[in-house]
């Protein structure tokens, strides 16, 4: 078949998809070299991971949400069906300077909702067509070139798209977090001057892995976009 041959050895993989690797293995490397460094420096406080999320929780007035331990490591992440904070392993009991600003952003999510943050809100609303567009929009546009029809490469790019703008939506969802828990830090004193430097930097690394996932689905929209119209021409 002319459209699985084209597929298989479509010059596209190297001009989108190798520098899209490329940008999320330097991204995840810059979050992991970050979250090693200071995940082993100890606030002079001796505040845990836990008790950092109850005090932005605080902080913030955010009611009837509650904070948990979750196996695995970098596994941090706010719950919204279940009002629960679920922190991992290396952060929950950890009194350290990475373990305060993951909690403190994970609360900071927590924070948005009871705000009720526009884009968390039209993040939610895409999520369920951006979950099935990252999953299937790639089969969708193989089947429809295999089989020449257009109007499925069609549905492929618009499901893909709706998940690359699910993923651009979230990019000040994830922002925003962050700046709710480096401000709940800074005015509650949760950490020095110095460490809050060393917490910034850990948030930033990870933010940078959001950016780096949004660059890479933008160059897969591309390719998708430059095989169909390769495909038309043909």
């Amino acid at each position: 078949m002319p459209g699985l041959y084209m597929w298989a050895f479509d010059p596209t993989y190297l001009i989108f998809v190798i520098p899209a690797l490329v940008i999320s293995i330097i991204a995840q490397a810059g979050v992991h070299s970050a979250y090693r460094k200071y995940s082993s420096v100890r606030n002079r406080r001796g505040m845990t991971g836990a008790e950092a999320a109850q005090r932005v929780l605080q902080f913030y007035g955010v009611s009837g949400v509650s904070v948990e331990r979750v196996g695995g490591n970098l596994t941090d992440h706010f719950d919204p069906r279940r009002h629960v904070i679920r922190l991992s392993e290396g952060v929950y009991d950890s009194a350290t300077i990475a373990a305060v600003g993951i909690a403190a952003h994970e609360a900071g999510h927590a924070a948005q909702y009871a705000k009720g943050y526009v884009p968390i809100k039209i993040r939610n609303a895409l999520y369920p067509i951006a979950n099935i567009g990252s999953t299937l929009s790639f089969y969708i546009v193989l089947i429809g070139i295999l089989f020449s029809y257009g109007f499925l490469v069609n549905i492929g790019i618009i499901l893909f798209s709706c998940a690359v703008l699910f993923q651009i939506i979230t990019l000040p969802v994830e922002f925003n977090a962050s700046s709710n828990a480096v401000r709940a830090i800074d005015e509650a004193g949760l950490l020095t001057e110095e460490e809050l430097t060393g917490s910034k930097k850990v948030l930033r690394a990870a933010a940078m892995t959001y950016v780096a996932a949004v660059v890479a689905s933008l160059l897969s929209l591309l390719r998708l976009l430059a095989i169909a119209r390769r495909n038309n021409r043909g």
